[in-house]
């Protein structure tokens, strides 16, 4: 699934990387309010889904090589987080959706988890 697919079937806003969307491959998403779960437990290549608008979230998808960030509930970071995700070409988009509607829709449309519990 592309990032543009999921723009559109979340109803999202691009807030950057709108250049990215068509070539962006998503297959598996990880959806946390804490960093140190997405730190614990996301894996690389996978879509973050958050509340978070920190910089923090930006430096840690960076850092573990997510692919980019859906913000739920309608939430912006403020235009310094948005200016650094540009830079280093992190995708950003936000849905009016909350966490649990964004993640049930990615599920239906054939994303996975980031990790399988045993």
């Amino acid at each position: 699934m592309t990032f543009k697919e999921i723009k559109e079937m979340l109803q999202c806003e691009v807030l950057c990387g709108e250049e990215l969307l068509d070539s962006t491959q998503i297959e598996k998403a990880f959806a946390a309010d804490l960093l140190s779960d997405v730190l614990a437990y996301a894996k690389e290549g996978t879509l973050l889904v958050t509340g978070l608008t920190n910089q923090q979230v930006v430096r840690t998808v960076e850092m573990l090589e997510l692919r980019g960030i859906v913000f739920v509930r309608g939430k912006k970071p403020d235009t310094e987080t948005i200016n650094l995700a540009r830079s280093k070409n992190i995708p950003m988009l936000t849905t009016r959706y909350i966490m649990f509607e964004t993640c049930g829709r990615l599920y239906q449309c054939g994303l996975t988890g980031s990790i399988e519990c045993v």
